[in-house]
């Protein structure tokens, strides 16, 4: 629905979670699946042109009899199962499955190697993993390297593992193992910047939170919507919404297994009644990159809505999307360690380049390095107060960490924003990655929008690199798109470019033109690497180092 300015601050005010002791999304499934149970779960359609549906009764009957194998192998409630598959009907039988046995999920991208395998099992400490025959490879190298005794292989058979498929259809349906909203559901490791990946850990209470908070004020689903999140099983976000929506809601969703391609994408929307996607910033910027004729598929396609999560999306494809579908996209924020934090509201108004309002519930607020509110026009890092049912509930089995992560009022996101005067948030960037240039705070998104809007520009950026008058300068590494070459004349024009767009002490003080950036494997710009070699370079040890 759409929200006015008078209810969504009556919503903050008025919020209480009334979390359900008995909650879990294994015994939504079922109930579900006892509403409506012919109804479609899951519509799925490869590369390949295969096509499958799974109805939420085979998804529930289906989920049972995969506890059952589980349990069989030894599971029991509080033990953790290595998932490592795409997106696949049986990701949701082999995920739902666990969560009955009384399992906790360890959520694996299809992209780990051998090393980053045994890392999670070491730390989780899970026996059984669940592989796909496109992920089995990296896991059979860790054999006998890491304490994994189980091996079960979705759609093939291999020498040393069990076929998911012949063992669900042999297995019993067996009953749900009784966990409630206070037991945990997964632990997911984040994608740091530095160090080795935190292993935090979600209670069933985490998907309860999306269904309430995520889905209702982000995603705004009804009971009729057909969904589409283009994220994959490894990821946190998977959990935010095939799961904590679409699963926790009993819709309808779409999956598709295959690789991004922005005509294809269309094609699907085309063809299926999709109410509403949730996509990257990059496949948007890819959308419209590559598909002049955008606006043609106006009235083709079904979408009311279009949300983007991952990174803030910049206003140019926002203003372009709405302009070519009449669909506007409207920003997510939130992490691996939490629900949806902030976001644009249906109906409220969308500002360029703003991340939203936060939601109720979590209450997420803005504060300075002393732990004070921060007010309209300042700068601050996103907080939420410890003890909140919207956040983590610390790292799995490290209680030091634990402790020191929420020893205080706060728990600190990392992430620095702005507050205008009607409580919007923009997105400045990371706590370390934030320039100080001549008494000036500059956040490194805002230059790196303005340059990517720029056609000779890919991808962008920015740091802060030492200088001995202005103390950090504002240095900008540029991949350029084809056709365009590195040039001092280039160089100039993108920094005159920058000046027309931000204010003009933000522009890049130096461009160095790259073949590629340092990535984390969730794809985010690693800045902090950036900025280590920029001091490095000169000597120097980077501020907070």
């Amino acid at each position: 629905m759409p929200w006015t300015k008078e209810e969504y601050e009556r919503e903050r005010r008025e919020f209480k979670w009334d979390i359900p002791a008995d909650y879990s999304i294994a015994k939504a499934v079922d109930d579900h699946a006892g509403r409506h149970p012919e109804k479609p779960a899951v519509v799925w359609e490869s590369e390949a042109g295969e096509r499958r549906t799974l109805t939420w009764r085979e998804l529930s009957e289906l989920s049972s009899r995969f506890a059952a194998v589980l349990m069989k192998l030894g599971v029991k409630k509080g033990d953790p199962v290595l998932h490592i598959f795409p997106r696949l009907p049986e990701a949701f039988i082999a995920q739902i499955g666990t969560f009955k046995a009384g399992g906790v999920a360890v959520p694996c991208t299809e992209m780990l190697r051998a090393k980053d395998i045994i890392y999670r099992v070491e730390v989780s400490g899970a026996r059984v993993v669940v592989a796909h025959t496109s992920t089995a490879d990296e896991v059979e190298e860790v054999r006998g390297e890491c304490p994994l005794e189980h091996f079960v292989l979705i759609g093939g058979k291999r020498p040393g593992w069990l076929s998911f498929e012949e063992e669900i259809e042999k297995a019993p349906a067996v009953e749900r193992v009784p966990v409630g909203a206070e037991d945990p559901i997964t632990i997911n490791f984040t994608s740091g910047t530095t160090g080795e990946p935190k292993p935090v850990m979600h209670k069933h209470r985490w998907i309860y939170g999306h269904s309430r908070i995520t889905a209702r004020y982000w995603w705004d689903v009804g009971p009729d919507d057909f969904i589409w999140a283009t994220t994959a099983p490894g990821w946190a976000k998977w959990y935010w919404s095939p799961v904590g929506v679409g699963l926790a809601h009993g819709l309808t969703q779409f999956t598709f297994y295959g690789r991004f391609d922005p005509e294809r994408y269309l094609e699907i929307l085309s063809r299926y009644p999709i109410t509403k996607l949730c996509a990257t910033p990059t496949e948007y910027r890819m959308i419209l990159a590559h598909v002049p004729n955008l606006a043609s598929y106006r009235g083709k396609i079904k979408l009311r809505e279009a949300l983007s999560a991952g990174e803030p999306l910049n206003a140019e494809v926002i203003d372009s999307f709405r302009d070519a579908l009449g669909v506007t996209i409207r920003d997510g924020y939130g992490q691996t360690e939490s629900v949806c934090l902030v976001c644009n509201y249906p109906g409220l108004p969308v500002k360029p380049g703003s991340m939203g309002v936060p939601t109720p519930g979590p209450n997420a607020t803005v504060i300075d390095e002393e732990g004070n509110p921060v007010g309209p026009g300042g700068i601050g890092e996103v907080a939420v107060e410890v003890g909140n049912p919207g956040i983590f509930a610390g790292y799995w089995k490290n209680p030091e960490l634990t402790a020191e992560v929420f020893s205080g009022k706060w728990y600190r996101t990392g992430d620095l924003v702005r507050i205008d005067e009607e409580g919007y948030f923009f997105f400045e960037g990371r706590a370390d990655d934030i320039i100080l240039s001549a008494g000036y705070r500059i956040g490194p998104f805002e230059v790196e929008s303005a340059l990517v809007s720029h056609p000779a520009v890919a991808e962008a950026a920015v740091v802060g690199s030492p200088h001995p008058e202005r103390g950090e300068i504002v240095k900008a590494f540029v991949i350029l798109t084809p056709g365009y070459e590195p040039s001092e004349e280039l160089a100039r024009e993108l920094q005159n470019y920058v000046k027309e767009i931000t204010a003009p002490y933000k522009y890049p003080r130096e461009i160095e033109f790259v073949e590629e950036l340092p990535k984390t494997s969730s794809g985010k710009i690693k800045r902090a690497e950036l900025r280590k070699r920029e001091y490095e370079k000169k000597g120097l040890r980077p501020p907070g180092k």
